[in-house]
């Protein structure tokens, strides 16, 4: 691929705290109507995150040049200076003259289990940018990618990537959550790539009414995470690709996996390669993420990163991947 690479969605400070026991031993199954807890947390880091800026963050760390589109507040300055050193395009983000940069809020317990909250701030602004003038000084896309954003955001940006003939890859992760079904089939249908985790596929079938096969006859190309088991990739036709996670992982918190994930999948997508060692390229990044606290804190050199493909997957995948590293 030769256009550039365009990144819609979320750009957030993240707030992560872990606590020292499960979840699961304070909740009472016929008591969750009148749940109120509270957990004393052991530290909290805070980190820069979002989906679209985690993504774009992947992407530079491989030696592309993502063009990340999203709305933060003025507050974001140091945050940009950090992107832009890794080689993420910011000269097309909105910036809000009243509100701050969007704020996630997460615990994580003994068993990575998680609790949430995510306030939206200037992401809300996001409706109102705009692809093509984006496009007019960057060049036409080789694809956008619409990830977890304002849903007025998320719904206009698919509008106008259909409207304007470019390749879309739909990434509605957490908003499936809160989207009804209409917003959730408007998001997806007639994308060329589809990424969801196992539970997410589940409801996003649930939501819009639409059986697994249904689904894939609507996308191009199906990419399901499977957490600690790998991959799942499905074309309508065509023979699933399942492929197992990266091997030797010292898993220690799990915020931004999925979105590292897809920042190699997406790498190895504008590489031209093929599905199979876009999953492989996209299972090491992961590796790399979960075994930090904070989904842009990971780092490697390009042997590092050769030589953790050749550990996972052999030296044939990592000899097809290793002219592409420039990180």
């Amino acid at each position: 691929m030769s256009g550039s690479l365009l990144i819609a969605g979320s750009i957030a400070t993240d707030h992560l705290m872990s606590f020292g026991g499960k979840f699961a031993d304070s909740l009472v199954a016929d008591q969750l109507d009148k749940l109120s807890v509270s957990f004393l947390v052991n530290d909290l880091e805070i980190r820069r995150g979002g989906v679209g800026a985690n993504i774009s963050f992947g992407l530079g760390n491989l030696g592309l040049e993502p063009v990340l589109v999203g709305a933060v507040g003025e507050d974001f300055a140091d945050y940009r200076s950090w992107l832009e050193r890794h080689g993420v395009n910011c000269d097309h983000l909105r910036v809000s003259e009243t509100l701050h940069t969007a704020r996630f809020v997460c615990t994580t317990d003994t068993a990575m289990a998680q609790f949430a909250s995510f306030y939206p701030g200037a992401m809300a602004e996001a409706r109102e940018i705009e692809f093509g003038p984006i496009a007019d000084k960057v060049g036409e896309p080789s694809f956008v990618l619409i990830a977890p954003d304002d849903p007025d955001a998320m719904k206009r940006h698919t509008e106008e990537a259909r409207q304007r003939g470019y390749t879309f890859i739909s990434d509605p992760s957490q908003q499936l959550a809160f989207g009804d079904g209409e917003l959730i089939r408007e998001l997806v249908d007639g994308a060329a790539y589809l990424f969801t985790n196992e539970y997410e596929s589940h409801v996003l079938e649930q939501k819009t009414g639409w059986s697994a096969e249904e689904v894939l006859a609507r996308v191009g190309t199906q990419v399901t995470t499977l957490g600690k088991d790998g991959v799942r990739i499905q074309r309508k036709g065509e023979d699933t690709i399942e492929l197992p996670a990266a091997k030797n992982v010292d898993a220690v918190e799990p915020t931004g996996v999925g979105d590292a994930f897809r920042a190699g999948f997406l790498a190895a997508l504008a590489w031209d390669c093929e599905l199979e060692q876009a999953a492989e390229v996209g299972c090491v990044l992961a590796a790399y993420c979960v075994e930090t606290v904070g989904p842009q804190e990971y780092s490697f050199t390009a042997e590092e990163f050769v030589a953790r493909v050749r550990e996972s997957y052999g030296d044939t995948a990592a000899d097809q991947i290793a002219p592409n590293i420039k990180s």
